[in-house]
């Protein structure tokens, strides 16, 4: 009905067949969003699902470390699936009464046994690990240019990869640099 200026005024009215529709359209799209798998869109049902295949439990690796009367101290962990595979690593050392005795670095795969990447005899305390995407494993790491610079004072930073052969075999490559001390 048009008002004295030309405008039309319109009265809503919303009514229990209003809302019904409502309440129906919105369940329509939270149904479909729920149905559908994020990575492409596809609606997944009940008969679709695929196997998951856990990451490796860190907590329950036996470390082959001889420590004394002193408990094993995991400093870093880190595990992923990569190809399908789990794959861990982990970074521990003797836990003294003083000091940080460097630090032994581990692999595991899927249940197999620890195979020693990093030995306590290379000097080096680990401040980073992690696995990438390709399967391969990037270590950062505090050591010592010689055996006479102090052991609390570390003046070199390396950064570490460990890249597996197509022979299993996990081969290392290391860049140190100075490191920056205040």
């Amino acid at each position: 009905m048009p008002t004295p200026e030309g405008e039309f005024v319109v009265h809503a009215q919303s009514g229990l067949k209003h809302w019904v529709l409502v309440a129906a359209g919105c369940a329509a799209v939270v149904g479909g969003a729920l149905g559908a798998n994020s990575a492409t869109g596809a609606v997944v049902t009940g008969h679709q699902v695929e196997a998951v295949v856990p990451e490796v439990d860190l907590s329950k690796v036996q470390l082959p470390m001889e420590c004394g009367p002193f408990p094993v101290a995991v400093s870093l962990k880190a595990s992923a699936v990569v190809d399908g595979k789990p794959l861990g690593v982990l970074a521990a050392h003797c836990q003294a009464d003083m000091g940080t005795p460097p630090d032994q670095m581990f692999v595991v795969e899927g249940a197999g046994r620890p195979v020693e990447l990093l030995s306590d005899r290379d000097g080096y305390t680990l401040t980073e690990l992690a696995i990438r995407s390709d399967g391969s494993i990037r270590g950062a790491a505090r050591g010592y240019s010689s055996d006479d610079i102090p052991r609390f004072s570390p003046d070199v930073a390396v950064e570490l990869v460990w890249t597996k052969s197509t022979g299993g075999v996990w081969a290392k490559t290391e860049t140190r640099t100075a490191a920056h001390t205040a």
